[in-house]
Order: structure tokens, then C-alpha cells, then sequence
């Protein structure tokens, strides 16, 4: 057996070849492995992969996509979480998208609107509050005046005859 592991250290070129044929009585007083200097390889200067190499903050450019006509505002009552798939796949194909959640336990409103504000934040999109259960989510393409809304608000609330 422990000529099997010679032979295969032999092999490996992990003792030479005297010491490969020696019998297990044999000992050799052995000289250190690397007598002779190592040669080293010139080290050409190679630059580190892009992984590696430290970055700079950089704000990306928001990608617009091209204007599309905007023909209609989507309106969705979720019931569920699990609806929000819906509120995504509209919002990403550049359509704005009002997400009432009056008919949504508290727990599951809060989660949706983590989901919306993630998504409007991934889309350079925004995120307005309508009501207190009713946000108006916008993408990049569309803009909201708030001057009509704020002047709206104003002659609905003086005007209380």
C-alpha cells in the first residue's frame, strides 16, 4: 500500500525518483526539497477585472421611453397582495395607474405601497397620494399639474354656501 502512494507521489513529481524505489526499511537523510533557488516569472502588469476595480457614484440618466400617446389612466380596486402583479405589468408599459386599496386590510395596503413606491423608484417614475387610500402612480413620461389640483381644492373649500 504505501508503495502505491510512492508510486503516485513519484507520478506527481512530489519526491524524486530514488526516493520512489526505496524499500519501507530504507531511510534517507534528504536534502531540502528546493536546494536551488526559484526561478520566478516576470509579473506583466495586467489590470483588474472591472469587478474589482472601485467605482464612482454616478447617477444613471433616466431612461424615458419614447411618447406614447397616453389614451387612458388605469384604475385598479386590489383585494390582495397578490393583485399587484396587475398594478406592474400596466405601470411598466409606461401607462399611469390609480391603485384605489379602500377594499385592503391595513397590513396588506402598507406592503402594496412599499411595492408601488419600489417600482415607481425602479422607473423614474412618481407616486402621488389622491386619498388617503387612493395613490396615483405616474411614469417618467407624465407629468401632474398641481396647480389645477391646488386651485380645485381651494374653490371646493371656500365655496361651502
Amino acid at each position: 500500500m504505501a508503495n502505491a502512494f510512492r508510486k503516485a507521489a513519484n507520478f506527481l513529481g512530489l519526491v524524486d525518483d530514488e526516493e520512489g524505489n526505496l524499500t519501507s526499511n530504507e531511510v534517507v537523510a534528504s536534502e531540502p526539497r528546493f536546494s536551488r533557488p526559484l526561478r520566478t516569472a516576470p509579473v506583466a502588469e495586467t489590470p483588474a477585472p472591472s469587478y474589482l476595480r472601485p467605482t464612482r457614484s454616478v447617477t444613471p440618466a433616466p431612461v424615458v421611453q419614447e411618447s406614447a400617446v397616453i389614451d387612458r389612466i388605469i384604475t385598479l380596486h386590489p383585494r390582495m397582495y397578490s393583485d399587484v402583479r396587475g398594478i406592474g405589468e400596466h405601470y411598466r408599459l409606461g401607462q399611469p395607474v390609480i391603485m384605489n386599496l379602500s377594499d385592503m386590510e391595513e397590513s396588506e395596503r402598507k406592503r402594496m405601497i412599499d411595492f408601488a413606491s419600489g417600482l415607481v423608484f425602479g422607473h423614474y417614475g412618481s407616486i402621488e397620494r389622491v386619498t388617503s387610500k387612493v395613490f396615483l402612480l405616474t411614469p417618467p413620461n407624465v407629468k401632474v399639474s398641481n396647480e389645477d389640483k391646488t386651485a380645485a381644492a381651494q374653490a371646493s373649500f371656500f365655496n361651502q354656501s
